[in-house]
């Protein structure tokens, strides 16, 4: 069978241009003292690789792969090293699908790729300013057996420790075991990158049409949405955003959710079950933690909302449900046979019917 061309993106992003205006953009973090700032970050190496032993004795996974520290970065570094990532994550996608299948041409199509690095830039400085740590699977990690880099965002970390009053080295620790899950997923799970990459790139195969088609469905979006705020139950920016689909598109949506909330669910299952053995002030962190996320002033929840943060927020929870629900039922062994094959990850609507997946896969 002969091989699927590669692509270049149908809208072409200038990554430099973005990380130049997120730097340009971004906000200095948090004075602290030197020495403090200097301790911070050898606790965050030394965390990183405490954190993942701690995780893989609670799930099973990756116990024969290699250990390393991960990159503690200033929020500069966070931006260049997300916009890599960002930039390998569209080309694995793109490379996944023929490139007649790729939509172009229409309005959205015709931004620059200037004008478009600007805009990915606004969202990275905003975001460069709240993320506390990544790990982008798709970065380059420079250690055999370690796919991806962990990266934990020190001034960040600091900045939120600080303002939620709790004690440092638990929550260092707390954020590492999120993140270092994340790493072992990926680095344990041979298919799940690729996986994840061809998941992306079905969806942009299915963004066809262009502007004119989705303005056309436009009166349906607005019927349905009146529908729903009269019911009390109105469906934010993403939901909006799903109404403007077709089937096709919001089919290829639904699966690239249920792995993202799955993956996140399962990191916030992790860190909160490791937790009491290793963080003594994990229910107050949680329970601060949460407020933090769900707090902000008028002009950070609209941000929050536009770039689709919030909707992250609820994958948490959603994806930490799931995964309490089945671990409950079938243990950690069980619930590990999502990992066993692509078929095995859970649907969107399995997600918030985490039964319906036992019966599935466990009969």
């Amino acid at each position: 069978m002969n091989a699927t061309p590669a692509v270049e993106a149908p809208r072409a992003l200038d990554w430099n241009v973005a990380v130049g205006t997120a730097v340009r953009l971004m906000k200095p973090g948090p004075e602290v003292p030197r020495a403090e700032a200097e301790r911070a970050v050898r606790s965050l190496r030394r965390f990183s690789v405490e954190a993942e032993s701690h995780v893989r004795e609670q799930t099973g996974l990756g116990l024969d792969l290699p250990i390393v520290e991960g990159d503690v970065v200033d929020r500069p570094n966070w931006v260049r090293g997300a916009a890599f990532g960002l930039s390998e994550l569209t080309t694995a996608a793109l490379s996944t699908v023929d490139s007649s299948a790729l939509p172009g041409g229409d309005l959205l199509g015709q931004i620059s790729a200037r004008s478009a690095g600007v805009q990915a830039g606004v969202v990275l400085a905003y975001l460069g300013g709240k993320v506390l740590g990544q790990f982008d699977p798709y970065g380059e990690s420079g250690v055999e057996g370690q796919r991806g880099r962990l990266l934990l965002v020190a001034p960040n970390v600091v900045a939120a420790q600080q303002s939620l009053g709790v004690p440092a080295d638990d929550f260092l620790m707390w954020v590492c075991l999120h993140e270092s899950t994340h790493r072992l997923q990926f680095n344990s799970v041979p298919w799940l990158r690729e996986h994840f990459a061809a998941g992306l790139g079905e969806l942009l195969s299915q963004m066809e049409g262009g502007t004119a088609e989705l303005l056309s469905r436009l009166p349906n979006v607005v019927r349905e949405a009146r529908t729903a705020r009269r019911a009390d139950s109105s469906p934010g920016v993403l939901g909006v955003l799903e109404l403007l689909q077709s089937p096709e598109q919001r089919a290829a949506l639904d699966r690239i959710i249920a792995i993202s909330t799955l993956l996140e669910g399962h990191a916030d299952h992790v860190m909160d079950a490791v937790g009491p053995q290793v963080v003594p002030s994990v229910g107050t962190i949680r329970r601060r933690f949460t407020e933090r996320r769900n707090g902000g002033g008028l002009l950070d929840r609209i941000l929050r909302s536009l770039l689709g943060v919030d909707a992250k927020i609820r994958q948490y929870a959603q994806g930490a449900a799931f995964t309490d629900h089945v671990v409950d039922r079938i243990g950690m062994s069980g619930f590990n046979a999502v990992w066993a094959h692509p078929d095995n990850l859970p649907t969107r609507a399995e997600i918030t019917d985490p039964a319906a997946w036992i019966r599935r896969v466990h009969g």
